[in-house]
């Protein structure tokens, strides 16, 4: 059965959505480690532009690989 690529979207904006919250924590506790201080707002920015890029970088890959098993299964 082939994945869509509405389905592939979604899977993805799931993934990095869950993946935004760990993020923006892990932000949180490790930038003061390096001496970088953030306010919340900032971490939550910072971490809108890493989940778009995720986003992007997830489903290019998902495509990709859905392209390669399709050419496989002829």
């Amino acid at each position: 059965m082939k994945q869509s690529r509405v389905m592939s979207l979604i899977e993805s904006v799931a993934n990095v959505i869950v993946g935004y919250g760990v993020a923006v924590v892990t932000q949180i506790m490790i930038f003061p480690v390096f001496g970088l201080h953030t306010t919340l707002a900032q971490n939550l920015k910072m971490g809108a532009i890493f989940t778009v890029v995720s986003i992007a970088r997830s489903f290019a890959l998902r495509r990709v690989f859905e392209s390669i098993r399709m050419r496989s299964a002829k």
